[in-house]
């Protein structure tokens, strides 16, 4: 188990611990100590069953154990039927133990489950062969004992010794997702006649004469009781679970109708997160609603998927250990992903993770809708506010440019194009395509930084011509109604010479080239 490293060592002490029973119980049988040996060979079956609930709780490869726990039972009572009706009053079959027989067949089945469970593992198939060993040794020592009908117990040590050595080992305990049985009333069904058909033994023993399978019937009414037991508890935790799931969920969804920002709709996540998983097992939750700010080890086999695995550091193979899950931003109506992308990533155990990954997708679906949502607001809102800017001042001398934060110019009043010469701006144009090719580094530079400022640039005109212009931005990249810089420009060029009409500056790189071309004609013009 160091060496592989499986998910959980708990089932495989278990296991380890029913063939330590099993062998100490051999020993006391070796000196007549029938009694010790009878009590060992019934704690083994404890320890088997106890590993079994640890192979098929939550997360785990054989998590919906309904099925396999009503199969269990109705195989206990149809045992007990065979033995004390068919077997019990024959002599041909010796002193073959039924309690041995029934306990053997139970493991048989469990190993099918697993085999089937894992489509065929060596360890499970080594877990196989050893039950089967044990059946067997317990049919043949019964009819005739020797050395060589006890080479079933051999084969039993040594199987169930390889199984735990084998690297498919971790298989047996891998994560994986939840899913619900629907009730269904035949199961049911067979689960209540499983109950019944002890106490109905009995009562067919006592009323024919004297009860000679006491012990049988009382062992088979014990072990059908704890798996009915088991059964109901599953039920209750199940419905329980799916409880606090449809809660946090609807409580999640109305959070994040209410967010009116993407901080609102992270804590809406996380608050979700917290309801649906336990916290102490969590180590570490990430939202963010652009791949930019999301930085994964690895990426999806399938690019359509909804979430998939990045395990963490250290020795553990795959599905072992702690590990990352990533749920992507999706679009749940349209199966897509958003245009800026976004995922949830959780750190922490893997089989709580795994168990309530589909949970996690619905959320992280739901957080995409909200984010959506909160973008289309913000983009009818700046609509409508560009619009409104536009009815304002579509006949004012003022000149004024909103721009985006790529630098693209959304919004230009008409007196820039009155000023420039064009009637209209070419599509996706930025503020340095308009100025003179000497001042665009400028103006790219200044946009590129945050808060205000002003910057002098040339216009190039239609005509060829140059205008220089005191241009002020306002940063309002912040603000959701803008979401760019907000631009004010002054004419400063007119009848006079420029320096005359441009405050003085420390540094004349500050103003555009042309006008210290023309700076420098006018000091040596003479």
């Amino acid at each position: 188990m160091s060496r592989h490293r499986p998910a959980r060592v708990g089932p495989w002490l278990l296991l380890a611990a029913s063939v330590s029973c099993l062998a100490i119980g051999d020993v006391f049988y070796a000196f007549d100590k029938t009694d010790v040996a009878d009590i060992c060979y019934l704690t083994m079956f404890v320890f088997v069953a106890l590993a079994v609930m640890q192979l098929t709780r939550v997360g785990a490869l054989l998590m919906n154990r309904a099925r396999l726990i009503d199969v269990l039972a109705c195989a206990c009572s149809s045992l007990l039927v065979v033995w004390v009706f068919v077997i019990g009053d024959s002599e041909r079959f010796g002193e073959i133990s039924a309690t041995d027989v029934i306990g053997a067949l139970l493991l048989i089945g469990i190993a099918g489950r697993l085999i089937v469970a894992t489509w065929f593992t060596w360890s499970a198939a080594l877990l196989g062969v050893g039950a089967v060993g044990m059946l067997a040794s317990d049919i043949a020592y019964g009819l005739h004992a020797s050395w060589w009908t006890e080479a079933g117990y051999m084969v039993l040590y040594v199987a169930w010794g390889a199984a735990a050595l084998h690297p498919s080992m971790v298989r047996l305990t891998m994560a994986m997702p939840a899913h619900e049985t629907p009730w269904r009333g035949r199961w049911a069904a067979l689960l209540g006649l499983s109950v019944a058909t002890p106490p109905i033994v009995l009562l067919v023993e006592a009323v024919s004469g004297t009860v000679t399978d006491g012990v049988v019937i009382a062992v088979t009414a014990t072990v059908t009781l704890v798996l009915t037991i088991t059964r109901l508890s599953d039920s209750v935790q199940l419905s329980s679970q799916a409880a606090t799931r449809e809660r946090a969920l609807r409580e999640a969804s109305a959070a994040l109708v209410a967010a009116a920002d993407e901080a609102a709709v992270g804590a809406a996540v996380r608050a979700a997160v917290a309801e649906l998983l336990p916290p102490a097992e969590i180590r570490h939750v990430t939202f963010a609603a652009d791949d930019r700010k999301l930085a994964l080890a690895s990426s999806p086999a399938d690019p359509g998927s909804r979430s998939w695995w990045v395990d963490g550091p250290g020795p553990d193979v795959a599905g072992t250990g702690e590990s990352t899950l990533v749920c992507p931003l999706w679009l749940e109506p349209l199966a897509v992903a958003r245009p800026n992308g976004g995922a949830l990533a959780l750190t922490g155990h893997r089989d709580i993770l795994a168990a309530g990954r589909d949970a996690l997708e619905i959320l992280a679906g739901q957080a995409a809708l909200a984010l959506d949502r909160i973008s289309l607001v913000d983009a009818v809102g700046r609509r409508d506010s560009d619009l409104y800017l536009r009815a304002v001042i579509r006949n004012t001398a003022d000149i004024m440019l909103v721009i985006d934060d790529d630098q693209v110019i959304r919004y230009a009043s008409p007196a820039l194009r009155k000023l420039i010469g064009e009637e209209d701006l070419p599509p996706f144009a930025t503020l340095a395509d308009l100025v003179h090719p000497d001042d665009s580094v400028q103006v790219r530079r200044a946009l590129r930084e945050d808060g205000d400022g002003v910057v002098y640039c040339a216009l190039q005109r239609a005509d060829q011509t140059q205008i220089l212009v005191e241009a002020t931005y306002r940063d309002l990249r912040e603000d959701r109604l803008v979401r760019g810089f907000v631009v004010t420009m002054r004419d400063v060029t007119k009848s006079h010479d420029p320096l005359e009409k441009i405050p003085h500056l420390d540094h004349v790189d500050e103003l555009p080239a042309w006008v210290n071309r023309r700076s420098a004609q006018h000091k040596f013009r003479y």
